[in-house]
């Protein structure tokens, strides 16, 4: 079915639905799944916020990149990468030898109303804890995804992910892939 690649990295902005569409896409597939930052979580016996805060963000960043390379290892994966995994251009083009890149492209506005009360992520925790978070945290959107969407849109493939209908965004997104490996 997916012979041109037995890889499916999924990339995008926190809260695009890597980590929700990646298992229910490796399901419909047969295949196993990946959540990068959940492997990292669980090696490392801490939370995300915790590994930047007690060993900082480049410690983070290098540890995701050799779990990377070591989950790809296996076939018949699904990946949901880190929101940051393909800033690191070695990262990004190792994906790219490495099987198919799918962007999960949601609007900045989608993301404002999926992150203004999450504490989970530590490059917008201090924010989404200050006063005036709503302006502050438009602003970090923003500038967060105009500095990462020109590596996300080096992706095979770009997958509108706004619609919030589960079922419906799953099987779009598994014909999409079938369609674009099938070309």
């Amino acid at each position: 079915m997916l012979e041109k690649s037995n890889k499916i990295f999924l990339t995008g902005f926190m809260t695009c639905g890597k980590s929700t569409l990646g298992p229910i896409l490796a399901n419909i597939l047969g295949w196993n799944f990946y959540d990068l930052d959940k492997e990292i979580v669980e090696r490392e016996k801490a939370t995300v916020v915790e590994i930047f805060k007690t060993k900082g963000e480049e410690y983070f960043r290098t540890f995701e990149s050799n779990l990377l390379k070591e989950i790809s290892e296996e076939p018949k994966i699904v990946v949901s990468l880190g929101g940051g995994t393909i800033i690191n251009n070695e990262n990004l083009n190792f994906v790219k030898e490495s099987g198919l890149l799918v962007y999960l492209r949601v609007s900045s506005e989608i993301l404002f109303q999926r992150l203004k009360n999450k504490t989970d992520r530590p490059l917008l925790r201090d924010i989404v804890l200050s006063d005036n978070k709503e302006i502050k945290l438009k602003e970090k959107i923003e500038k967060l995804l105009n500095e990462r969407e020109p590596y996300y849109l080096n992706a095979d493939l770009v997958f509108e992910a706004d619609d919030r209908r589960l079922g419906l965004t799953a099987d779009a997104l598994y014909k999409k892939i079938l369609r674009y490996v099938n070309e």
